[in-house]
């Protein structure tokens, strides 16, 4: 499977095309945005929020609430564009002095100065516009659509906030991911624990005080994915690979870990290596699960388990230095956005990529053109695995 996406942050619209995805899929449109609401939310997020309300259109490969094997194409509309129309035209102005809103002045820490130079814009609102964490809104689209097909495949996704600020939320992972679901929706960021809850808000306040922004580290949790995603053969077939190359793309995160992750270098392999156990009713399983379900490239049947670290947002109320390209003078960096913390939103978008590779991953194991024959071929497989 694959998808592409298209739009800016202040553009009409957002748009994916997905292809590959097998006929008679069940697509229910409300869970698609029940995921971009979930985005949406979040203690820190700033005035867009309330400006956009996030709803998908599906305008192809859906009929009567099943894909049908065509392209899927989604549309999340952008509400501002109605204040951005000439700023962002198709049309060119009658005159070059007519463009409003020219970015001559590169922000610290975002993509302006280097797309600037890369695609030779003298105007680095061409950049900017593409770069927005906007575009993580179809990308939860997409990741809606992956964690349905994944039902059908009894593997199921949430996501929670384990560090804002320094603030950490220690709570061990609950073996029931409804659990998990249940108490992060409830927080305004997303973690398992009130109190660290009630210290990451105080944080999240003291550094808007400040005028300065926070990161954070979020947590993904897969259960139910079988023995086999993925493989050895190929350094680009490998899983962890595909699912740390993904968790990186998402706008802001510098790094992933798997399982124990980093901590691994402070412990000896037998503290590190997970035992395998044999039952009956279970067939192969793991008597921990410290790499995170991974193995050599490929799910071991274990829940994959996967953290993101998302630095603060670049842009400050109190701006960094920088330099205006056109006149080399050194400035303030100006603001296009007021969030101060996103990492509750972030676990969202985190989510969805995941989800996304694991139902790439799984359509290239059970291949089909419809659920059909992929349902067919993945209770074949489990069969043949359990009696290995």
């Amino acid at each position: 499977m694959r998808f592409l996406t298209a739009g800016e942050s202040h553009g009409p619209q957002l748009t994916a095309i997905i292809e590959g995805l097998p006929s008679e899929l069940e697509l229910d449109l409300s869970e698609i945005n029940k995921e971009l609401k979930r985005r949406q939310g979040g203690y820190g997020r700033g005035r867009r929020m309330k400006i956009e309300s996030d709803h998908v259109q599906i305008l192809s490969g859906v009929r009567h609430g099943k894909t049908t094997g065509a392209p899927i194409v989604l549309v999340v509309e952008n509400r501002d564009w109605a204040h951005w129309q000439d700023i962002m035209s198709v049309e060119p102005p009658d005159q070059p002095s007519e463009v409003k809103k020219k970015v001559t002045k590169p922000r610290p820490g975002h993509a302006d100065l280097n797309g600037g130079i890369k695609y030779n814009h003298r105007d680095m609102r061409n950049v900017l516009e593409r770069s927005s964490a906007r575009e993580t809104a179809i990308r939860v689209a997409i990741g809606a659509v992956a964690k349905q097909f994944l039902k059908m495949f009894g593997i199921d996704i949430a996501g929670r906030v384990t560090e804002i600020g320094g603030v950490k939320d220690e709570t061990p992972l609950p073996a029931s991911l409804e659990e998990i679901k249940q108490v992060t929706e409830a927080s305004p960021v997303r973690c398992l624990d009130q109190e660290a809850g009630r210290r990451m808000m105080e944080a999240i306040d003291q550094a808007k005080k400040n005028g300065d922004s926070l990161g954070g580290i979020v947590e993904v949790v897969a259960q139910g994915a079988p023995i086999g995603l993925g493989s050895h053969v190929h350094y680009d077939r490998k899983l962890d690979g595909k699912i740390a190359g993904a968790v990186m793309s998402i706008n802001a995160f510098k790094g992933v870990e798997f399982g124990l992750g980093f901590e691994m270098a402070h412990r000896p392999g037998s503290e590190v290596h997970d035992e395998i156990l044999w039952t009956r009713d279970q067939g192969y399983t793991r008597r921990t699960n410290r790499l995170g379900g991974f193995e050599g490239g490929m799910t071991n049947g274990m829940p994959i388990v996967v953290r993101g670290v998302m630095k603060p947002i670049p842009t400050l109320y109190k701006p960094l230095q920088s330099v205006d390209i056109n006149t080399k003078e050194p400035f303030s960096a100006s603001i296009e956005r007021s969030d101060n913390c996103a990492v509750p939103a972030a676990s969202v978008v985190c989510e969805a990529v995941v989800a996304w590779e694991l139902a790439d991953s799984v359509s290239e194991k059970f291949g089909g053109d419809c659920m059909t024959d992929m349902l067919a071929n993945f209770k074949a497989y489990q069969k043949r695995a359990k009696a290995f």
